[in-house]
């Protein structure tokens, strides 16, 4: 575990956020959405476009930002991430933003070095803490549960910045070795059995926790790699996640990319791809299974959610990703097209115990929030891997259950929108503007 200090950038610290560049990229990013969608859905848009920038995020002396998640000050590996998706459409147009991206990959990957198995931290050692009980009490860290994608998701947004600049300032001596101990840490816990990392917290919930004294419960070999909690920081059932496997081997794909092309490092290139070929191969051998009854369709095999390689199999779908539904997003050249079609239509079915039904509305929930609920989060995803018609629906739905905030919620009671949780949170806004550019982007093509 290192010191947690950023990389500064060669040249000036990061202008504001919002400037006039900035300014006049989201009014025309939201005007395009107004022509389509209409003054109000337009209006949300532009809001949450530029509440993302003003509210969450901090900019540093040495070029590096720190993005809360909204009502929550700390910033986690994942939501830092997902909170720019709608942004990066934009970086080679606009450099203020591009700035911005480079800005949080700089903190990212600080974070990753001082911590790789944390999946949240603080704006410097505040001494903040989830749970100040933790076995964790490093005062930089505010939560050291180990999520995969908590590795994933920063490696794909340092990819999406190269490769839409062309710029390398952030893949520096620091990011190679964080890319470094990404590939070797996932290695590592293709066999838990012989890794260092345990979670315990004193509580009478049981997703907060980890079985058998904070190493989980038993997992056999595999090939793919452990997590100790799912995307939604809920601990796993079974300690192989699935779509978390595969967004891995999309991640891994993006680390050879980079280590092959901007650092000749054919080595680690060429370790990136194997595992990636690892982690797609356990998934076929172990996470593809028959669906449960109730299952639309021909009886086609799915992806499970969780397995552990002793027999578990979960077959459900979470709406924090990466999830099943997710996986054209965020692990696009990994997965199997057929075995995803079928498993969609699994996850958009009440077979799945965590998709709800209501008078307003219906989608996938999580079993993070109260029975019944439905993610916008999930909406979201179900309309960017569906057809324009899904998509221009489903963006009017989310507008429709905000409770009359205008504002996009964590969940909501799909019979009554009006009854939902966390006022503010900016991974829902984003990914409603995702969907909302991209129904834009329909429009035009």
């Amino acid at each position: 575990m290192g010191t947690l200090t950023t990389t500064a950038r060669p040249d000036a610290p990061l202008d504001p956020p919002l400037g006039p560049e900035v300014d006049a990229t989201l009014r025309t990013a939201a005007d395009r959405v107004r022509a389509v969608a209409g003054e109000r859905v337009g209006g949300m848009v532009e809001a949450a476009l530029r509440r993302t920038l003003t509210d969450t995020v901090t900019t540093g002396a040495d070029g590096s930002a720190f993005v809360i998640t909204g009502d929550i000050p700390a910033m986690w590996m994942r939501d830092s991430t997902t909170q720019l998706t709608p942004y990066l459409r934009f970086l080679a147009g606009c450099a203020p933003l591009a700035d911005l991206v480079a800005g949080v990959v700089r903190r990212q990957l600080a974070c990753l070095d001082h911590d790789p198995y944390a999946n949240a931290f603080n704006d410097g050692p505040t001494g903040a803490h989830y749970d100040p009980d933790d076995v964790c009490d490093d005062p930089h860290v505010w939560e050291q549960k180990y999520e995969v994608d908590s590795l994933a998701y920063p490696v794909t947004l340092a990819h999406r910045l190269w490769r839409a600049t062309g710029r390398t300032d952030v893949l520096d001596e620091r990011a190679h070795r964080v890319l470094r101990t990404v590939v070797d840490q996932l290695r590592l816990e293709q066999r838990h059995d012989r890794s260092p990392y345990r979670f315990s917290r004193d509580t009478a919930i049981p997703t907060e926790t980890l079985a058998r004294d904070g190493r989980g419960t038993p997992v056999g070999f595999t090939g793919m790699t452990w997590s100790g909690f799912r995307p939604s920081d809920d601990a796993c059932t079974y300690g192989y996640n699935v779509p978390a496997n595969l967004f891995a081997a999309q991640a891994l794909l993006a680390v050879a990319e980079i280590a092959g092309e901007v650092w000749a490092d054919t080595a680690l290139a060429d370790d990136a791809r194997a595992l990636s070929g690892e982690l797609v191969d356990g998934v076929a051998a172990h996470g593809v299974v028959a669906p449960p009854a109730g299952t639309p369709g021909d009886g086609a095999h799915i992806y499970a959610y969780e397995v552990d390689g002793l027999g578990g199999v979960l077959c459900m779908d979470d709406a924090n990703t990466p999830s099943l539904l997710s996986l054209p997003l965020v692990a696009p050249d990994v997965l199997d097209p057929d075995v995803w079609r079928a498993t969609r239509d699994f996850v958009l079915s009440p077979a799945n115990p965590y998709f709800f039904t209501g008078s307003v509305a219906s989608g996938v929930g999580s079993p993070h929030t109260m029975p019944g609920r439905v993610w916008p989060i999930a909406l979201a995803v179900e309309g960017l891997t569906g057809t324009p018609a899904d998509r221009r629906r489903l963006l009017q739905l989310i507008a429709d259950t905000d409770g009359g905030t205008g504002r996009v919620h964590e969940s909501f009671d799909p019979s009554d929108p009006a009854q939902y949780s966390r006022p503010w949170f900016s991974w829902a806004d984003s990914m409603f503007c995702e969907l909302a550019l991209t129904v834009a982007d329909d429009a035009s093509s």
